[in-house]
């Protein structure tokens, strides 16, 4: 029994989506690699095909399509072999908060550039001092008059040298409670005070532009405020479920591409004349996996079904994301074993999914933090 119900519409557009990345997309992967960015016209292309913020109402450029659209998008992309184009972080966590929160004014001159790739995003929340823990944030954000001034710094953004707007967390400084100090707003670059670090050096997804930024009495008009002031905390938690998720979603689908792949390596590769797979030692590990990407796939599609009922399923995406991307990196380093001496050279395609995963385990809440998250709500 299938739990997701996919119409044609969705199957047209699956279809659409991979015969675009075929073209578009996979064929740059390795040049992306070896730039560590993505150029702006990839991002443009994704748009006009109508494939980033399919969730965006019509009225702003989009096709108001429902999470299924974001589960097709977010599966089709993780098998690309890049990271740097990362649409899901654009389309399903970053835009969400300007759709859902942000003013008449806001969603009409932001979200038609986002829809067509005009405007790429980024979301500005962890820090030097503080990367889970949001109650430690310090960069601050003081009105005066029509205006808000932001001083501090962030750091490990995504798409942060891409980025047109960035979704940036600070507190008002002279609130007490952390919880009731924060808000969210929209800073554009360019605006003065606002400045680009360097690119940083990272062990995996080298394609992706990740970068420190910095806010030195940078101005912003009160009006691109997200929400009310204050709110900015309960409007993180509220869009961190569908973080979570896509990244449960992300960690299944790159979890059976590796698996896909070294079971038809071990098929095709013979030792002593006989292919790998037929070794018992081998089948038995090719089955531990696929029974742990089994039940990971039914897990997340059942979370996906009641993520689009609307309903709270907090403790379930924490688990989810934790025991996903875990999952995925277990499969990654014993995939890796089983392609013996190949799995030193950078042509074997699981050296790159492998580096990719690590991080997985730490962005949108360390592991740890998601099972802090679930223990907390279980009233432990």
């Amino acid at each position: 029994m299938e739990i997701l119900k996919y119409t044609e519409a969705h199957k047209n557009f699956r279809e659409r989506l991979r015969g675009f990345l075929v073209k578009e997309v996979t064929p740059f992967a390795d040049q992306w690699e070896r730039d560590k960015s993505v150029p702006k016209s990839a991002w443009k292309k994704m748009g006009q095909g109508g494939f980033l913020c399919t969730d965006v109402a019509p009225e702003y450029g989009g096709r108001g399509g429902d999470f299924l659209f974001s589960l097709i998008v977010a599966e089709e992309m993780t098998r690309t072999r890049q990271t740097g184009l990362s649409t899901l972080l654009h389309s399903d966590i970053v835009v969400p908060y300007i759709s859902a929160f942000g003013s008449e004014e806001l969603k009409k001159k932001y979200l038609p550039g986002c829809v067509c790739g005009d405007i790429v995003t980024a979301v500005a929340m962890t820090e030097p001092g503080a990367g889970s823990d949001l109650a430690g944030m310090q960069t601050a954000a003081v009105e005066e008059g029509e205006e808000v001034v932001i001083d501090g710094s962030k750091t490990f953004i995504s798409n942060g040298l891409n980025a047109d707007i960035v979704v940036v967390a600070a507190r008002d400084p002279a609130l007490e409670n952390p919880y009731e100090a924060l808000s969210l707003y929209v800073v554009e670059s360019g605006t003065p005070g606002f400045t680009t670090g360097r690119r940083l050096e990272k062990m995996g997804m080298w394609s992706q532009d990740t970068a420190e930024l910095f806010f030195s009495k940078c101005r912003v008009p009160q009006k691109n405020r997200l929400g009310d002031k204050g709110m900015g905390f309960l409007m993180l938690m509220q869009k961190l479920q569908q973080e979570r998720l896509v990244c449960a979603i992300m960690g299944v689908t790159g979890a059976e591409y590796i698996l896909e792949w070294t079971m038809n390596y071990c098929k095709q590769t013979s030792i002593s004349g006989k292919p790998i797979s037929k070794s018992q030692a081998v089948q038995f590990a090719l089955v531990e996996m696929a029974t742990d990407v089994k039940l990971g796939r039914t897990f997340v599609d059942k979370l996906v079904a009641d993520h689009m009922e609307a309903k709270d399923i907090i403790v379930e995406t924490s688990m989810a994301k934790y025991w996903t991307t875990d999952m995925l990196n277990r499969i990654a380093n014993r995939c890796l074993d089983l392609c013996g001496d190949f799995a030193m050279s950078e042509k074997c395609p699981i050296v790159r999914a492998w580096r990719d995963a690590k991080v997985m385990t730490i962005f949108a809440g360390t592991n740890e933090i998601m099972k802090n998250i679930a223990a907390k709500f279980m009233g432990m």
